[in-house]
């Protein structure tokens, strides 16, 4: 198959990143990679989608992952997969064999260890740099659920109409669900049974990055992957105090950032001095906020910036391209 032919399947289906981020899958395909990944390495703690989808179709996702590797015509395919997930790996040391150029990665149980940067280092030793691609070091990552659903393209041409949602921890059935794009969030969770605590809060995502919602009237999307549910106190951080200058926020940081300086920069709005420090380095895996003894939302403040950066980045490639 050609790279072109895949692409057009892919862009028809509307198959896109199923791990938050969203982007156009299709676009991705290169022949300038000689490595793919598939992550399967769960992007937070509580969420099994990737391991449960995995386990259950693995000989169809390995069949399609190889057929990706063959079409761009990368020398290896990486399944980065954490050793805990012993039944997910069982069930893909069953075949294989039958993929040449197919191996697995078994990866330590680390937060965050789903991020794509974390796992193009842990899998190939390769450092992206701040703010590049994948593809900048000749590898092109993967979710799990993203080539399934290149999978049931391929194979019967159905189109991305449904999503599998993990409703976990405060729930009296944590489950994986398969619901239709566009149904809302709290139809969603009423399948995980009675929420058992009091003044439930709700994040879409796993309780480290996750956003909380106020509407769970919001409908799903192709990128929404969890929905975790806290108790009120459990969600609630303590009373923000002055940063006590102890260094936990740079400590904890996989991507050795200085997370009190970035957020202080976005504070003050310095946008222009918040990029030269790297801010689009961060993977917003919420470590620092969740270390910082003073209670700062570090990472609030630092997605803020974060944002401002990028669209400086993007209104600066526009001035600055060729005019038609």
């Amino acid at each position: 198959m050609e790279i072109k032919d895949l692409q057009k399947i892919m862009q028809d289906n509307g198959v896109v990143g199923a791990g938050g981020a969203g982007f156009p899958s299709y676009a991705k395909l290169t022949d300038k990679a000689d490595t793919i990944l598939l992550n399967c390495a769960e992007c937070e703690p509580l969420l099994k989608l990737h391991r449960q989808l995995l386990e259950k179709h693995a000989y169809e996702i390995m069949k399609t992952f190889h057929t990706v590797m063959e079409t761009v015509g990368a020398s290896q395919a990486i399944i980065g997969i954490k050793k805990s997930y012993v039944q997910t790996v069982k069930a893909l040391q069953q075949h294989i064999e039958e993929f040449p150029g197919l191996k697995l990665h078994l990866l330590d149980e680390v937060y965050p260890m789903g991020d794509e940067v974390v796992l193009i280092y842990e899998a190939t030793g390769r450092v992206c740099r701040p703010g590049g691609l994948p593809i900048e070091q000749g590898v092109i990552v993967f979710n799990v659920e993203t080539i399934y659903n290149v999978y049931q393209a391929l194979e019967s041409q159905k189109p991305v109409t449904e999503k599998y949602v993990s409703v976990v921890a405060e729930v009296e059935h944590p489950v994986t669900v398969k619901v239709p794009l566009g149904c809302t969030l709290d139809e969603v969770v009423a399948q995980a049974g009675d929420i058992t605590t009091k003044d439930p809060v709700y994040f879409v995502g796993g309780p480290m990055m996750g956003r909380a919602m106020v509407d769970l009237s919001s409908p799903v999307t192709k990128g929404c992957s969890g929905i975790t549910v806290l108790g009120g106190a459990e969600a609630q951080r303590g009373a923000e105090s002055a940063c006590i200058k102890c260094a936990k926020c740079v400590q904890a940081c996989p991507m050795g950032l200085e997370p009190y300086l970035l957020s202080k920069l976005s504070r003050k709005q310095l946008w222009e001095r918040l990029e030269g420090e790297e801010v689009t380095s961060c993977i917003e895996c919420g470590c620092c906020q969740f270390t910082c003894p003073a209670d700062l939302p570090l990472l609030d403040y630092i997605r803020l910036g974060k944002q401002r950066v990028m669209g400086l980045i993007r209104a600066r490639a526009a001035a600055n391209a060729p005019k038609k």
